[in-house]
């Protein structure tokens, strides 16, 4: 059984098979000619902005900025886990601005989000929040406060629990994925 030049070309430059070629040559005009978000090391939508992508520590299959819109701020640092995924127009930010100078970052914790999260469209995740493994958060959320214990739903402004998700099925599923 032979192999596609198609199949063979992506291999060898690790493109995702779920990412159309020109997703990659806009990256490639974008990062690299133009420099926008060029400290990254992967692949990003041209309409997302990184900031401080060396603060920026991502899991296995982890591509924070490949979905239009993304706005990402690591200034105080942003871990992703595992097969974690940000919708459209999605915001992670790390720092906020001091209450009277305003040129000045706060130093807040960083953000950590678990395995197996799914962020929705417009979600906005804050200074400091822990999201633990298999946390969905709803489109347009704003999640105020930490949910470090995971496998749960949650959405509104400010975000709160909607529901928990079967932990046995979700672990079944991880495990899966190894």
């Amino acid at each position: 059984m032979s192999k596609s030049p198609s199949y063979i070309s992506r291999k060898a430059f690790r493109l995702r098979k779920e990412m159309s070629i020109g997703f990659y040559l806009s990256d490639f005009l974008f990062r690299k000619i133009l420099r926008q978000n060029s400290g990254t090391s992967w692949a990003v939508h041209h309409t997302a902005t990184i900031h401080c992508p060396q603060n920026i520590v991502r899991g296995k299959n982890v591509y924070p900025g490949d979905s239009p819109g993304v706005y990402i701020d690591a200034t105080n640092g942003v871990k992703i886990g595992d097969y974690t995924n940000l919708g459209p127009n999605v915001g992670i930010i790390s720092s906020n601005h001091d209450f009277i100078d305003n040129d000045l970052a706060s130093l807040d914790p960083p953000i950590e989000i678990g395995n197996f999260c799914w962020m929705g469209m417009g979600a906005v995740i804050l200074p400091g929040i822990k999201l633990g493994d298999f946390t969905i958060v709803g489109a347009n959320a704003v999640v105020t406060k930490s949910f470090p214990e995971g496998y749960c739903v949650i959405a509104g402004n400010p975000a709160r629990l909607i529901k928990y998700l079967n932990k046995t099925e979700c672990e079944t599923f991880a495990k899966s994925k190894k």
